[in-house]
């Protein structure tokens, strides 16, 4: 049984604590994503759409800034551009430049074990990124494909001068009789920032991954309680909470718990060890795998001079941590062709490594 029990079994508290896991990465995703979309919404209406409509115009700079997100570690890059894409900020092209710039949580691992091949990978991976980002926007029919609709572009109202008061005289004058969702949305953010800050969500030590999740909800503090009621009714409810968190948070629980399972039947560092010969095959096919984990695997073989670096660079490119769950929610369709594409890039460079011998 892999479910959350709470019966009276030895077995049952070891079960609920692996779910509790999962439900507490769940939120932590979740909640991250809503973060990054308030405050994209944020700065929206604060310039009135002039920041967005450059990105729009330029898809070259697009594939840059993809470029330069993915190399971040973790998934803060992924999952900005993610919201970017889903609001027709970003093209495909660019979505496909920032997974194979990515190498999720992982990232943090080989910086940490093997500080030399890291920047080795990630220069390779960087510019295997912009020259495919390049590529694709030279086929207008992949680079532009987009399946959402206009609706989810940023709404801009006539209402909305993108202009905030001064001092404190805002936040008093909004929390002398806060309406529901500003007294519930400060309220989370509130509790988030003490949870990360006692250490139960998010890293354990303090480290800038912590920093930045601090600064990241101090900054959607400011902006709930500054903003006026009709951004956080129209933005944060309308635009952000109401289209995006009930599927995100289901299907980054649901497609957590399934991997979990499978962890627990599958003892994949022998498998992957005994099957040395199609390690490259594997290497891709364990990178499509939305979860960051799995491909500590090859990170462990890489420094156990098991395998070459080409093998870790082709998970590394495939791979992109919890970084595209977001997407895998918003649209199966642009996770599946973004992932085969990456495939096929990784399997070019897999084969050159393996032929130049490196």
């Amino acid at each position: 049984m892999y479910f959350c029990r709470l019966i009276n079994k030895p077995e049952s508290d070891y079960e609920f604590r692996n779910c509790f896991e999962v439900l507490r990465h769940t939120f932590m995703i979740t909640g991250f994503v809503m973060l990054v979309m308030l405050i994209i919404e944020y700065l929206n209406v604060q310039t009135r759409g002039t920041w967005s409509k450059k990105l729009k115009t330029s898809p070259w700079m697009q594939v840059l800034i993809a470029g330069l997100l993915g190399i971040i570690p973790g998934c803060l890059g992924t999952f900005t551009a993610v919201s970017l894409f889903s609001h027709r900020l970003m093209n495909f092209a660019a979505l496909v430049t920032v997974m194979i710039a990515s190498s999720g949580d992982e990232a943090f691992v080989m910086l940490a074990i093997i500080p030399g091949s890291f920047v080795k990978i990630t220069i390779i991976i960087f510019g295997v990124a912009i020259l495919t980002g390049l590529l694709l926007n030279l086929i207008p029919r992949i680079a532009n494909f987009q399946p959402f609709d206009p609706h989810h572009k940023f709404s801009l109202h006539q209402s909305e001068n993108g202009s905030v008061s001064p001092g404190s005289i805002r936040i008093i004058n909004h929390f002398k009789k806060p309406s529901l969702l500003r007294a519930l949305s400060s309220g989370v953010v509130l509790s988030l920032l003490v949870l990360i800050f006692i250490g139960i969500i998010g890293p354990e030590e303090w480290n800038w991954i912590r920093i930045s999740l601090l600064l990241t909800l101090l900054f959607a503090l400011f902006i709930i309680t500054t903003m006026s009621g009709h951004f956080l009714e129209e933005h944060l409810w309308e635009h952000v909470i109401k289209k995006h968190f009930v599927k995100i948070f289901l299907w980054s629980f649901g497609t957590m718990l399934v991997i979990h399972i499978l962890e627990g039947q599958v003892d994949l560092a022998n498998w992957v060890q005994g099957n040395l010969h199609i390690i490259l095959i594997l290497a891709i096919l364990v990178g499509l795998i939305p979860e960051s984990g799995p491909h500590m695997v090859f990170i462990s073989l890489f420094v156990a001079g098991t395998i070459p670096l080409s093998v870790l660079i082709v998970n590394s490119i495939v791979q992109d941590g919890h970084g595209s769950l977001p997407l895998l929610a918003e649209s199966k369709k642009s996770f599946f062709l973004m992932k085969f594409i990456n495939m096929v890039m990784a399997l070019i460079v897999g084969l050159i490594g393996i032929y130049s011998g490196w």
